[in-house]
């Protein structure tokens, strides 16, 4: 018993011990505030500050000063280390009311890394009846240069965006002047009566004007800001000005030459939305400046816009500066393209509004020369705000002007019959000579297909080889074609071609799909380019290319950097086979009875297929029809266009599409 009392004393000792050891040593204090400050919480940074920083700032005001300067420099990569104490230190530190502890912190900004070293100073003090180390805080804990009444300033300088010019180096989009229209308020005569005229001139809401001139900054003798102006006409303009406080002036804006005839493939810019500030979170980017939103714009955003030049410093309260990082300004890069703009417009104008797509092609580069999306939209009009009317207009166009047809992919129809005929002759299934029996305008595989049938246009009791199933477009012959191919081979065969692969191509193209074959309908109908097959007009050109190559696929460009001439697939045909094919399409366009006589051009050897696709939700009934036509230069071998048109139905069909076709071509 006498035992038990004597070890209590000692248990308790060694429990008080143990207890005044678990006490926070100040470089333990100093590693939790680190950590928090690593993790950017400052709210729970605030309780570790000492009583008389606390005097010095609130914590609304420290936790929002952080917060808001982290922001707006761009703060990442936060790493703030400190030297760890030596046993002694620790011990010495134990018998002390203060501590002071090396630290470092380094962080990267807009305008590059910043970094500074500093002594973390720690006091003891007595909170809730227990000792601890807290952080005696001031701004130079923030930057070490910074006072207590100094300012810190970020200065930029805005990169010039890059330019995208076609092949002669015509600019496509360009940097330029545009008018800013507003009002000086003292100059107005009657408000109420000139806010209604402008509005209407400008084509907008007169509530725009009146919130724009009700803001509060807005003076009797400053310029109100009211609308962009692309382009302006000097009648136009001259109406505009008549009226009494409205003035203009001069703003940095883009342009785009070519308006809406290169719109869908060059894009446009706009202001930077939340959304998009967020998404490009630590690239630079601020709420005042413009992104690509669509097209070449968007696609090469991070080359044309380059990177803005910036500066962060602290402005001392004696009038000094010191500069804590510095970046300069790098311009965006110029983008060449192969595209050839004046036959990029010419293409536009010819398709005259009308819903389709079109690419042209050097078959033997593969530069790309034009790709159009017809109707489209004025991209200057878009960047300078649209008008109620033209929005409206926009909206109500059944045709949709904003969708992007040359990217998109379409039932081919007979304008894949020669690939299905390159197929074909590659396995063995058929030979050139070989004759097909075909003497209705009707067929069916048999009594399976129920009421299915494959109908053609051409109708002739004679037997038909692949130079007239070629010449008249025998649906009946390549249905019967593609069943003898069977599923694998067909498939085998297009995937030759590019199908079922993603494009590669410097503009975002949807790929080609051969779809389900799982009926012989499916692959019958596929046999003369309906069923599921679906392609879009520039990998269609594509698929041409090997009928002037002797066989081989050139890859397509579109950048002037890119290397031209490159084999993307060798060998999808022999050369036999590609010169057959192209002497057949050749007789497409010569012969008196070719589905493409309407395109004969004298004075050039052209080859090409028609090709019309059905778009209906059962045989039988009526539906919509898209023309399309192909055709390339056999003895110069320098372009290649194909050309789809929507609803040709009751426009001639596909001759519709060749008719155009050899408008540009003769131009």
């Amino acid at each position: 018993m006498k035992k038990l009392f004597w070890l209590l004393p000692m248990i308790l000792i060694a429990i008080l011990a143990g207890c005044n050891n678990d006490k926070p040593t100040p470089d333990e204090r100093l590693s939790q505030y680190i950590k928090l400050w690593n993790d950017q919480k400052f709210d729970e940074m605030y309780d570790y500050l000492s009583s008389d920083a606390k005097k010095s700032v609130s914590k609304e005001d420290y936790v929002s000063r952080y917060e808001k300067l982290y922001s707006d420099l761009e703060i990442t990569d936060l790493d703030v280390s400190y030297k760890k104490l030596s046993d002694d230190q620790k011990d010495d530190n134990k018998k002390k009311e203060s501590a002071e502890i090396p630290f470092t912190a380094k962080m990267n900004s807009m305008a590059g890394e910043i970094s500074f070293d500093k002594d973390a100073k720690l006091v003891k003090e007595e909170r809730d009846k227990e000792d601890n180390w807290y952080i005696d805080w001031d701004t130079t804990y923030i930057f070490a240069d910074l006072g207590a009444d100094d300012k810190v300033s970020l200065e930029t300088v805005p990169a010039e965006r890059g330019a995208i010019m076609d092949v002669h180096e015509n600019p496509l989009a360009m940097n330029g002047i545009i008018y800013q229209v507003g009002l000086v308020p003292e100059q107005m005569e009657n408000e109420t009566t000139e806010v209604e005229k402008l509005a209407k001139l400008l084509d907008i809401k007169k509530e725009t004007i009146e919130k724009a001139l009700s803001a509060d900054w807005v003076q009797p003798n400053l310029f109100v800001p009211i609308k962009k102006l692309a382009t302006g006409d000097q009648a136009y303009l001259e109406k505009l000005f008549a009226l009494p406080g409205v003035q203009k002036q001069d703003v940095a804006g883009r342009i785009y030459p070519y308006g809406e005839a290169a719109a869908h493939l060059i894009g446009y810019i706009g202001n930077i939305t939340a959304e998009e500030l967020e998404k490009q979170k630590g690239k630079g980017y601020t709420g005042s400046d413009v992104i690509g939103k669509r097209g070449l714009e968007q696609v090469y955003e991070e080359k044309l816009r380059g990177a803005n030049g910036a500066t962060i410093s602290i402005k001392k309260s004696d009038g000094t500066s010191v500069t804590l990082a510095d970046k300069e300004v790098k311009n965006g890069e110029n983008i060449i393209l192969t595209i050839d703009g004046d036959l990029q417009k010419k293409i536009y104008d010819e398709m005259d509004g009308e819903a389709g797509a079109a690419a042209a092609i050097n078959p033997t580069t593969g530069e790309t020369m034009a790709l159009v999306s017809s109707p489209s939209y004025d991209p200057n009009k878009v960047v300078a705000g649209l008008t109620t009317s033209e929005q409206e207009d926009y909206n109500n166009n059944k045709l949709e002007p904003f969708t992007n047809r040359f990217k998109n992919t379409y039932a081919p129809g007979s304008v894949l019959k020669p690939i299905v005929a390159a197929a074909a002759l590659t396995e063995g299934v058929i030979t050139p000579e070989q004759e097909r029996k075909i003497t209705t305008k009707q067929w069916q595989k048999d009594k399976s297909w129920g009421n299915y049938y494959v109908t053609r246009v051409h109708t002739s009791s004679a037997p038909v080889n692949l130079a007239d199933a070629l010449l008249y477009s025998d649906n009946i012959y390549f249905a019967q074609t593609a069943l003898d191919l069977g599923k694998d081979k067909y498939t085998t065969e297009l995937k030759k071609f590019g199908f079922e692969e993603d494009f590669d191509f410097a503009y975002p193209i949807t790929k080609a799909t051969i779809g389900k074959l799982d009926s012989d309908i499916l692959l019958a109908d596929s046999g003369y380019g309906q069923g599921q097959v679906q392609t879009s007009v520039i990998q269609l050109a594509t698929a041409y290319t090997p009928f002037v190559n002797g066989g081989n696929l050139i890859k397509p460009v579109l950048l002037q950097d890119d290397k031209k001439g490159t084999v993307w697939k060798e060998g999808v045909m022999s050369s036999s086979t590609a010169n057959t094919i192209s002497d057949d399409l050749q007789q497409v366009i010569d012969n008196p009875s070719g589905t493409a006589r309407a395109g004969k051009i004298s004075g050039m050897t052209l080859a090409g297929k028609t090709g019309t696709a059905e778009l209906k939700a059962k045989q039988g009934e009526k539906g919509t029809e898209n023309g399309w036509y192909v055709t390339y230069d056999k003895k110069d071998k320098d372009i290649l266009i194909a050309m789809m048109i929507e609803g040709v139905q009751d426009k001639g069909g596909s001759s519709h599409v060749v008719k155009k076709v050899k408008n540009i071509l003769e131009d």
